[in-house]
């Protein structure tokens, strides 16, 4: 981190080879776009690198540079509404697996089908309880780190994923997906 805060660019490289992946990997399950994500991955490290001076250590680099990431997706969200960009994708996604007649197209579908729903779901989520639910269920990230990400107490990402989970719910039911009782 020392050489590459001092112009160090092997250094910076090899900084950038080790946290890209869960960096990458945390922006296509906020976006659900592999290409989007990419995009995004490498304008927070673009951003990282002209502020590598302003990291102050208290976390891992790679926290740092997913927050930026997050911060990013959230400017993203708020600009575009990314459930056309992302139904669209998973549309012809769909055309071109649907071609053949293989017995896993069917699986497939679903589980496209399945995908579709859950970002249009996660969409009708408020951005809060989305990037909690997103960060903690779908990534999969412990309590500790998605409370660092989003700067908040443990205890309120429990109660976010947990108000997330409950609202994906009842709009699942909604739209005809769970069966009335079904949790």
């Amino acid at each position: 981190m020392v050489r590459a805060r001092e112009g160090d660019l092997t250094a910076w490289s090899r900084l950038y080879q080790e946290s890209f992946d869960p960096v990458y990997r945390q922006l296509c399950y906020l976006t659900g776009d592999t290409s989007l994500a990419e995009d995004f991955a490498q304008e927070a490290f673009a951003r990282a690198f002209s502020a590598i001076a302003e990291f102050d250590e208290r976390g891992t680099f790679v926290g740092w540079v997913r927050g930026i990431g997050l911060n990013l997706v959230r400017m993203h969200w708020r600009r575009s509404k990314a459930s056309h960009r992302i139904h669209d994708h998973l549309q012809r996604m769909t055309e071109v697996t649907a071609t053949g007649r293989d017995p896993d197209v069917d699986r497939i579908h679903q589980q496209e089908q399945r995908l579709h729903m859950l970002y249009a779901v996660l969409e009708t989520l408020p951005e809060r309880l989305r990037e909690a639910f997103v960060l903690r269920e779908l990534q999969g990230l412990p309590p500790d780190a998605v409370a660092e990400q989003l700067g908040i107490s443990v205890g309120n990402v429990a109660v976010r994923t947990s108000r997330a989970r409950e609202r994906i719910r009842k709009e699942l039911r909604r739209r005809g997906w769970l069966d009335g009782g079904a949790e």
